[in-house]
């Protein structure tokens, strides 16, 4: 085997540093969230009933910024590989596992699952977790009612399986429906990009999928699941389409 090129090797030095950097930088981070989010509970029985206001904005603050680390290090794990290779993992499996680990990290969410999850393979890897995980902190996070509501939707459509979920939150305008997942030449620089979605739009690249957003005025009107949650689904439904593994 030949021995790899100077520049190669300044490459792979680089890489590895900065995927030190990551860890550390990370590690460092989630220590003080940590701290403050100890400290914000101890705060609880000494505040007034306007200081409680204040106290859970930072209590949110300090949950989402954790939920940020685990989304850096997901996207510098993307970043950093140096190939993407998929395999075939189970979607019900995985899909199921983050609804149950974001009921129990969100005990105020009100989460549905409509029927069962198809229990087939799709094309993915081990990130495809981030992806389901990434889109329903969204429907949570940036939900302005009390409580938060999300719907979960999978089906099996041709040589793809189609995973939907809707929320009872603001919706997100036609402007941003462009720009949200950091489409285009602007990538984490586009207006709408947040880490999450740029993750989640990464990853479903890779896998030769699609992802997209619409609201409840675009939905399939011909009598699915969402119909009969017409009244509440005010928000967004996110969309994510992945080739079924022996369909390829």
């Amino acid at each position: 085997m030949a021995e790899p090129s100077p520049h190669q090797q300044r490459l792979e030095k680089q890489r590895d540093n900065l995927r030190l950097l990551n860890q550390v930088m990370r590690h460092d981070i989630r220590n003080d969230l940590q701290l403050v989010g100890a400290y914000a509970e101890l705060l609880e029985e000494h505040v007034d009933e306007e200081g409680r206001e204040y106290l859970r904005i930072i209590k949110e603050s300090t949950e989402s910024a954790a939920n940020l680390t685990t989304a850096a290090r997901d996207l510098a794990q993307v970043m950093l590989s140096p190939n993407g290779e998929t395999e075939a993992v189970s979607l019900a499996g995985i899909l199921n596992q983050q609804i149950e680990e974001i009921r129990s990290g969100y005990p105020e969410a009100v989460m549905s699952v409509d029927g069962s999850v198809p229990d087939l393979d799709v094309v993915g890897n081990d990130m495809l977790g981030s992806v389901f995980r990434n889109v329903l902190q969204n429907a949570i996070q940036h939900n302005d009612k009390t409580p938060p509501k999300v719907w979960v939707s999978a089906t099996e459509r041709d040589e793809y399986a189609e995973v939907r979920i809707a929320d009872n939150g603001p919706g997100i305008s036609d402007t941003q429906k462009a720009e949200i997942f950091g489409k285009g030449e602007k990538g984490l620089e586009s207006s709408g990009a947040g880490i999450g979605l740029y993750l989640v739009q990464s990853l479903i690249d890779s896998y030769g999928g699609e992802v997209w957003v619409e609201d409840r005025k675009a939905r399939d009107s011909s009598g699915d699941w969402l119909s009969t949650h017409d009244s509440e689904i005010d928000g967004a439904i996110f969309v994510i389409r992945l080739p079924i593994a022996d369909k390829v």
